[in-house]
């Protein structure tokens, strides 16, 4: 067992793949005891090893470490493999159960904003469950905004969970043509 960080006493860097077996052993804690993952099978470290070789230059992982440990990370992921998509990622955040209120998922979350800028990405998703209060404020103090909440779509522990979507324009607007269509109440063709 670590003893707890004291505030902002970590190094942010990109991850290595001698990292994973932390940035997976971080994420099994919450398969196994959070809906922040509607996984419910601990992920086997060769998926995580895989999931990393897809996580190139414009995908980046990065750690908070402190001591050699690391203690939290973060990922760009594509939002859709779809090329219509590509300057859009979503963003994942997990700190280590042992250090949660001290700052690093501010740093890891906001790295993760500069980088995605650095990139040329336009837009940042973060999907949410419902019931993660302490996600949601992380990514509103951000400039998340709220943009869809689908009920019930998971299921884990038992009970039905929602899923909250928020968005972050990277370029600090929405295109001209979005906000024309908006203020002008126009509605997308629907065809079948």
């Amino acid at each position: 067992m670590s003893a707890r960080l004291p505030a902002r006493s970590f190094a942010l860097r990109p991850a290595t793949e001698s990292d994973l077996v932390a940035i997976n052993d971080i994420y099994n804690h919450y398969v196994l005891h959070s809906t922040c993952t509607y996984q419910e099978e601990l992920e086997p470290l060769d998926s995580r090893q895989e999931w990393f070789s897809h996580h190139a230059e414009k995908h980046p992982v990065i750690v908070a470490e402190s001591a050699g440990q690391v203690v939290g990370w973060g990922s760009l992921s594509p939002y859709n493999t779809r090329c219509g998509y590509r300057r859009t990622v979503e963003d994942s955040v997990y700190i280590h159960h042992q250090h949660h209120r001290r700052g690093i998922g501010t740093q890891l979350l906001q790295e993760l904003i500069a980088r995605a800028r650095t990139l040329g990405n336009h837009a940042m998703i973060a999907g949410i469950d419902g019931e993660q209060a302490a996600s949601f404020a992380l990514h509103s103090k951000f400039g998340f905004e709220k943009v869809g909440h689908f009920k019930q779509v998971g299921f884990k522990f038992g009970r039905w969970l929602d899923v909250i979507y928020m968005e972050l324009f990277l370029d600090g607007h929405r295109s001209e043509s979005s906000l024309a269509n908006r203020a002008a109440g126009v509605t997308p063709q629907i065809f079948y």
